[in-house]
């Protein structure tokens, strides 16, 4: 019988692991590593729902991706939406962790009232900011007390991606806020000690104590927030349906209309299988950078 480290492959304790790991292994299996490999096939295919099924045609859906002008376009509203969602959804968290870190009045009704966005519905948040910023809505109308004009905000093209960006910053900032006070809580109170006997002020503590210890928590709150940023979906969706004019049409939206609007599925699984292979390319590259010790 082979044998491994002195060990049999079939002693008790290894049948135990495989039985254990088993269940979990074949959810793996059906729900990602199945639907992945699937994605890859069907965009070398013609994509159908009829009996005849898809058929073979090679790379023509990549070159028609890359052939596309509306494809670059929803490139670009991606990419200008992740670098506006981003960078704000980890620097204000981090931010109100440092002040809600310390003990003071309320603070706990403070962070409460930060982490509620992140358990409600995108859905209706997504409804919620719709109706506040139409033309005739609450944000216009506070906009004409103080001496400013209305602005379409949901009919211009700069206006209506910043609506997504700021639903998207208020629907992360909690969660992400728990996320670094969890970090926060996590380095050890004698560092603080010892650089305020060596006359450390707040920020060279922050600088040299706080940031350095917080670096996990970085990797974790950054990787997290680009993943909800490029499958952002349910914003466009129910605020501006990619427009006006095509402006806020992000990937998924773009992937969701080709396959369900336009029934396109073999395109539709080459712009999904371009997202997916943007998204691990993102992830190693953060993971790297942030994970290399200094």
């Amino acid at each position: 019988m082979p044998k491994i480290y002195g060990k049999s492959w079939l002693d008790n304790d290894t049948v135990a692991a495989w039985i254990f790991l088993t269940p979990a292994l074949i959810l793996l299996l059906l729900f990602i590593v199945w639907p992945i490999a699937y994605l890859f096939y069907l965009s070398f295919t013609a994509g159908s729902f009829t009996s005849t099924g898809p058929y073979w045609v090679g790379f023509k859906n990549y070159w028609r991706l890359g052939l596309n002008p509306d494809f670059w376009q929803v490139i670009g509203n991606t990419v200008y939406f992740a670098l506006g969602t981003v960078v704000p959804s980890v620097v204000i968290p981090l931010g109100l962790a440092v002040l809600l870190n310390r003990t003071f009045a309320l603070r706990d009704v403070l962070r409460t009232a930060y982490f509620l966005p992140s358990i409600i519905s995108l859905v209706a948040a997504g409804l919620g900011f719709r109706w506040l910023f139409q033309t005739e809505g609450p944000v216009n109308a506070l906009l004409n007390v103080i001496g400013i004009q209305p602005i379409p905000w949901l009919g211009d093209t700069f206006w209506a991606m910043l609506v997504l960006i700021i639903l998207s910053i208020w629907k992360q900032l909690g969660f992400n806020m728990v996320v670094f006070l969890a970090g926060l809580q996590a380095i050890p109170p004698s560092r603080y000690e010892a650089a305020e006997l060596d006359g450390a002020n707040a920020w060279q503590q922050f600088w040299y104590i706080t940031l350095p210890g917080l670096r996990p928590t970085f990797i974790f709150a950054i990787v997290t927030t680009v993943i909800f940023t490029l499958r952002s979906f349910e914003q466009v969706y129910v605020i501006t349906g990619g427009g006006p004019l095509n402006s806020t049409n992000l990937l998924v939206y773009y992937i969701y209309e080709e396959a369900f609007g336009q029934f396109d599925f073999g395109y539709a699984a080459a712009a999904a299988t371009v997202l997916l292979a943007v998204t691990l390319v993102l992830v190693y590259l953060q993971l790297r950078t942030w994970g290399e010790e200094n």
